[in-house]
């Protein structure tokens, strides 16, 4: 499994992101651009030191990302999917895709995606961060596929 994230915009998010792959060994694919440069501060100081224990693979664009891909199946995480996060069955070779932080992905980059999934929250609020909506939905599937370190 693995996590990608489509264009991210807030370097602390990514730094999250990143920690967290290195905590339950899942490699983290960041599809440009970015919102900021890859070299800034907020990034490694959010991942700390697990910066060095997670497998990044940075991609010019979708559209190579996407070649990159092979045979896995790509999970789009957004609000505007039906199924539920917990309904849905995981496969070991997936790879989750969250868009950017003020828009998600474009309705193209959605219709690329095999499957699409939401994770359920209240209706009075959008939408939850990045790195928490990522720590819930790898969580989930790697708890599914029996794949949870430790």
């Amino acid at each position: 499994m693995r996590i990608a994230l489509y264009e991210p915009e807030i370097a602390g998010n990514v730094g999250a992101v990143l920690r967290l792959g290195a905590c339950l060994g899942v490699a983290v694919d960041l599809i440009e651009p970015l919102g900021f440069g890859w070299d800034d501060a907020r990034v490694r100081r959010t991942a700390m030191d697990y910066i060095d224990h997670v497998e990044i693979v940075r991609h010019a664009g979708f559209a190579a990302f996407r070649e990159s891909l092979s045979q896995s199946r790509l999970v789009l995480f957004t609000t505007k999917a039906e199924p539920s996060l917990y309904s849905f069955t995981f496969r070991p070779d997936d790879v989750l895709l969250f868009g950017k932080e003020s828009a998600g992905v474009p309705a193209a980059v959605a219709q690329e995606c095999d499957a699409k999934v939401r994770i359920p929250i209240r209706a009075e609020v959008r939408s939850m961060n990045l790195a928490s909506a990522a720590a819930l939905a790898l969580g989930e599937g790697l708890r599914q596929v029996g794949a949870l370190p430790g």
